[in-house]
């Protein structure tokens, strides 16, 4: 199966297209296009406060004070740039026999990227295996795109396993400004994902959890006599399988999504799971509609 060319007109057409349908971006949820509001001196009228001694009486709703004689300041919105951090898993466990896997991890990234820059957000993304193994650094405006669909078309996959933690160890002690991380990955850490999630949240980022995996991962249907390899540790285990094993392995693969979607559910945090093999630009349209940026 030959690679998507990231930089084809057919794939730029797409990200164009989803990038005009996906109307406004909230936090812990996806992105589309939205910034961070907080309560300053913009231009948006939010509320009232009481003047205090040493206010800036410029600020004073002096209509409210004709009428009722209160000495109430107004407050505003102020708009902030939205920060969002794409965190891309490139271990082993992404390319197992081909690489659709970390190719539709890739066009995920790319579109999601292509949103936030075309909205004016910054953006940055790491791809990880063990570690760190690659960086598009922060930056801003869609005159960045195609350097930023370079360097995911020339990611290549990494001979390690996957550490999320210290992925998210990696974003967060560099004091990044607080933002929405997008985690792409099949989650296969012998760790968890909760170490990870948890760091991001206690250092007040909002995780975006999208697992990709292979249909064949979450559904085998070989029997017999197998060696079994681990993809990313390479241990290997010889082992009898049949229906009664691949039920308890079907089983214990829905448990994990299912402990995966409670956490989120718990947390309030966005989860998304998906096979490698439907349409990206399907898929994030149907991101945009259950995080309502869509109608």
């Amino acid at each position: 199966m030959p690679e998507p060319n990231l930089l084809d007109q057919e794939f730029l057409r797409k990200l164009e297209y989803l990038s005009l349908v996906s109307r406004r971006v909230f936090r812990g949820q996806l992105l589309a296009q939205r910034r961070t509001r907080q309560l300053g001196a913009g231009i948006e009228f939010a509320d009232h406060r009481e003047y205090a001694p040493g206010d800036d009486y410029r600020y004073l709703d002096w209509h409210i004070y004709a009428r009722h004689e209160e000495l109430l300041l107004k407050r505003f919105h102020e708009e902030e740039d939205l920060h969002v951090y794409i965190l891309l898993d490139v271990s082993r466990s992404m390319v197992l026999e081909n690489e659709r896997k970390l190719w539709f991890a890739k066009q995920l990234a790319a579109a999601l990227a292509y949103i936030a820059l075309a909205e004016m957000d910054r953006v940055a993304i790491m791809a990880f295996a063990a570690e760190p193994v690659a960086e598009y650094p922060l930056t801003r405006g869609k005159g960045k795109v195609l350097s930023m669909l370079r360097f995911l078309q020339e990611l290549a996959p990494a001979r390690s396993a996957t550490d999320l933690r210290r992925a998210c160890g990696a974003l967060v002690h560099r004091r990044a400004k607080t933002g929405v991380v997008l985690l792409i990955s099949d989650f296969y850490d012998p760790a968890g994902f909760a170490p990870a999630v948890d760091l991001l949240r206690y250092h007040r980022h909002e995780p975006h959890l999208i697992q990709v995996y292979e249909r064949a991962e979450a559904e085998p249907s070989f029997v017999g006599d197998v060696e079994l390899v681990d993809c990313e540790s390479r241990a290997r285990d010889q082992a009898t399988i049949d229906e009664a094993v691949l039920r308890r392995y079907r089983e214990a693969f829905r448990r994990y999504q299912e402990q995966m979607r409670a956490y989120c559910r718990e947390h309030g945090l966005a989860c998304t799971q998906t096979p490698a093999d439907v349409p990206f630009d399907r898929l994030l349209l149907e991101m945009m509609r259950r995080a309502g940026t869509v109608e």
